[in-house]
């Protein structure tokens, strides 16, 4: 339930703006980008992959061996080298830091918790005891 939870919340961020550049009481117009420019198009993806990982279970008669910890675990791993890659180009835009603050950079911080929950739900999935 908790990996559904991050999917969904990681979807949810990544449509939101990720970083807002300009303002208009400086006569710039803003520009803003979400979560589909550049590397961090792997946390949607992995969003995907997480809810596909879900339903793969009930699309079987048998258990399914990629159904594991592991499996949740290397998706939090991309999901936050793709974060970190696209937070790396952010840092150099015109704004640096000052464009990823929470009221200009929404769906940044709500990843960044959908990221925590996948997380979370790998290290809970692996204190479960195996099935068969």
């Amino acid at each position: 339930m908790l990996a559904g939870l991050s999917a969904l919340v990681l979807i949810v961020g990544c449509v939101l703006p990720w970083f807002t550049v300009g303002s208009t009481e400086f006569s710039l117009p803003p520009r803003s980008e979400n979560a589909f420019e550049g590397p961090s198009i792997a946390v949607f993806l992995i969003a995907l992959a997480t809810l596909a990982l879900i339903t793969l279970p009930y699309a079987s008669d048998r258990p399914v061996s990629f159904d594991r910890w592991w499996a949740y675990a290397a998706f939090a791993v991309v999901g936050w080298i793709g974060l970190g890659l696209r937070m790396v180009g952010v840092v150099f835009t015109p704004g640096g830091l000052e464009t990823i603050t929470p009221d200009r950079a929404i769906g940044l911080w709500v990843s960044i918790v959908g990221l925590a929950l996948l997380t979370r739900a790998a290290y809970v999935i692996s204190r479960e005891p195996e099935y068969r």
